[in-house]
């Protein structure tokens, strides 16, 4: 028998919409068209006017001949027309593909290929690079250059610049929404550190809530100040280039990350919140002190990846900056994990709230299911803080899948979650901790080591600026701990210094046998690349 609440009850256009970011910026522009909704330099343009030109954008996309689930890819820093690709792109019906600005000819190539790239938009600092990778395939999609006169190095190489290819477009285009909130709505590449990276394919319905969410976990106020130190090609910028159009705010380019741009905005333009690895986080707190001085109002930062040391943490207090802490992956649209804090956690001293900050957290608001299980019983670990299991997602802000990879998708979903490949404790709150990625874990002599925590223990001595862990073959052990560190400015210690520091502070089987001293090669946005690292250890 049919339910009477079903019973002539149907969808329709008056009472259902599929969700998407895009109804955001015309929200923004239509209630508040003179508000700023991007600062770059001296530019300054209004939601309005960004609106108009996000409507050129996708109505240039189309007469170009780009149609539904074309691939529009950008190989851009932080500048103004990332934020507008954002909008435009979708709106035109494709996808966006944010390239990895750091990567070479090679993986772009692999990249341009693998998702049918159509259209590429670049910056003349790359221009090299993309030329390279171009001169590889078949087809070759057209280029436009987006001219940045903050840069004037490198050489166009597009068939036209980004202003004229704008002019083509139509400032009144009428674009829809998509009839299926599944739609992709961009294309991300995983690091691709063991073979080819897999495409993460992520859709306009999660794309919305995880917008939303961003908000509410950090409990971010309306026509907030961000500053662009986190890339927008990272995981869509964790989404917050739709965040900030929800909240009418206003987006902060920046070029590149470097301490004394970095303040000058703080500063300038009032920021209120900012994003990045916690390298941004060291770059700020050992910035020089005329560079930290005159902030006179709050910055909340939301940092991911490994949790700041505590010295981070008290130099960001110092400064009146909130902490943040934060987990999630590509998969995940970026953050999708939050260490919520609470006010009685404040009155803890400054090493007890970094032990608090040090865990991931909780689930975002818009996630279903956050769970750290064994992987092979896929059953739940206990809340004890100390039984290590997988963390798991389920929910409507985890990926559809990866492109043209039916293998892969089914592994990563295998029991009905998306598998993190980070493993973890649960404690008794509720609050999950990282304890290392499953690759990560160092096996000596049959006892599974963390390299997070032994890289904990090393971030308190005073001398250490930087510090990673990972295993380096043994004859006996099968393999130890080896630790690479980058030592603070007019510091002096041996490595056998740090050994017995190790050796003082935790179990004596899990110090490093090993310790090498230098700068910590890294990621375009500032992880550590633990792959290099391991590769070093061999040869040692």
């Amino acid at each position: 028998m049919a339910s009477p609440y079903s019973i002539d009850l149907d969808k329709n256009a008056a009472n259902f919409t599929p969700l998407s970011p895009l109804t955001f910026i015309e929200r923004a522009a239509s209630v508040y068209p003179e508000r700023t909704a991007v600062i770059y330099g001296e530019l300054r343009r209004n939601w309005a006017d960004t609106y108009a030109r996000c409507r050129r954008f996708a109505s240039a996309l189309r007469r170009r001949g780009v149609g539904d689930d074309d691939t529009v890819a950008l190989m851009l820093p932080n500048l103004p027309a990332m934020v507008e690709a954002h909008f435009a792109i979708p709106m035109a019906g494709a996808v966006i593909l944010g390239l990895n600005i750091r990567l070479d000819a090679d993986m772009i190539a692999f990249q341009l290929k693998h998702g049918n790239v159509k259209v590429l938009f670049t910056d003349r600092e790359f221009s090299a690079t993309v030329r390279d990778a171009v001169a590889q395939l078949d087809d070759k999609p057209l280029i436009v250059d987006v001219d940045d006169p903050a840069y004037e190095d490198g050489e166009f190489i597009g068939e036209l610049d980004y202003e004229a290819f704008l002019r083509e477009g139509d400032p009144d285009f009428e674009w829809q929404l998509p009839n299926d909130e599944w739609r992709a709505i961009s294309l991300g590449y995983t690091s691709g550190t063991t073979g080819d990276p897999k495409g993460v394919v992520t859709h306009h319905r999660g794309a919305y809530l995880n917008a939303v969410s961003n908000a509410l976990g950090w409990n971010m106020d309306a026509f907030p100040v961000y500053l662009w130190t986190l890339p927008m090609f990272h995981c869509n910028g964790w989404c917050f280039p739709w965040t900030l159009a929800a909240l009418n705010g206003t987006s902060v380019c920046l070029r590149a990350v470097r301490a004394d741009a970095i303040f000058d905005a703080i500063k300038r333009h009032k920021v209120t919140n900012l994003c990045g690895a916690p390298i941004v986080l060291s770059l700020m707190a050992n910035a020089d002190d005329e560079l930290k001085s005159g902030i006179e109002h709050q910055v909340n930062i939301m940092t991911a990846a490994a949790a700041p040391p505590p010295p981070i943490l008290e130099a960001m207090a110092r400064l009146n900056f909130k902490v943040t802490h934060a987990y999630g992956l590509t998969e995940t649209y970026g953050p999708a994990v939050v260490c919520a804090w609470h006010d009685e956690w404040d009155e803890l001293p400054i090493t007890e709230q970094a032990e608090m900050k040090a865990r991931q957290g909780v689930r975002y608001p818009m996630l279903e299911k956050l769970v750290v299980m064994d992987p092979e019983t896929m059953h739940p670990v206990p809340r004890d803080g100390e039984t290590i299991g997988e963390i798991m997602f389920r929910g409507n802000i985890v990926m559809k899948g990866y492109l043209k990879n039916p293998s892969a998708t089914t592994r990563a979903f295998e029991g009905g979650y998306f598998h993190s490949g980070d493993l973890a404790v649960c404690h008794p709150d509720g609050y999950i901790e990282i304890r290392d990625r499953s690759k990560d874990v160092i096996i000596s002599g049959g006892e599974n080591i963390s390299s997070i925590e032994v890289e904990a223990v090393l971030y308190r001595h005073p001398a250490v600026l930087e510090a990673a862990v990972v295993a380096m073959p043994d004859d006996k052990w099968g393999e130890t701990p080896c630790a690479f560190l980058t030592l603070r400015d007019g510091t002096d210690v041996s490595e056998q210094d740090m050994i017995d520091y190790c050796r003082d502070n935790m179990a004596r089987f899990k110090a490093p046998r090993k310790v090498v001293f230098g700068e910590l090669p890294k990621t375009s946005t500032g992880k550590i690349q633990k792959f290099e690292l391991r590769e070093r250890a061999k040869q040692l």
